[in-house]
């Protein structure tokens, strides 16, 4: 099971990096493209940070919900320790 959640993390951590990656060689390579108000007045830099924070969110909870449905888990059925 601790093989399956580190894989798991491994993964989902993968696609936080090329997100973020993203960001950082936009923001290098393309600066102007960051500096683009697309809605509300507000920057791309701005929208694309607010939606690196909720994809870490996101990821997060997804990472619960993968490793706490495991079938074979047996972490909720042991005892407390004595």
């Amino acid at each position: 099971m601790i093989d399956r959640n580190a894989r798991i993390g491994l993964w989902l951590c993968g696609i936080y990096v090329l997100l973020y990656g993203g960001f950082v060689l936009l923001n290098a390579f393309s600066p102007s493209t960051m500096e683009q108000t697309p809605l509300l007045g507000v920057n791309l830099a701005i929208w694309y940070g607010f939606g690196l924070i909720v994809a870490a969110i996101v990821l997060a909870l997804l990472y619960g919900v993968l490793c706490s449905s495991n079938p074979d888990s047996d972490v909720d059925r042991r005892e407390p320790p004595r």
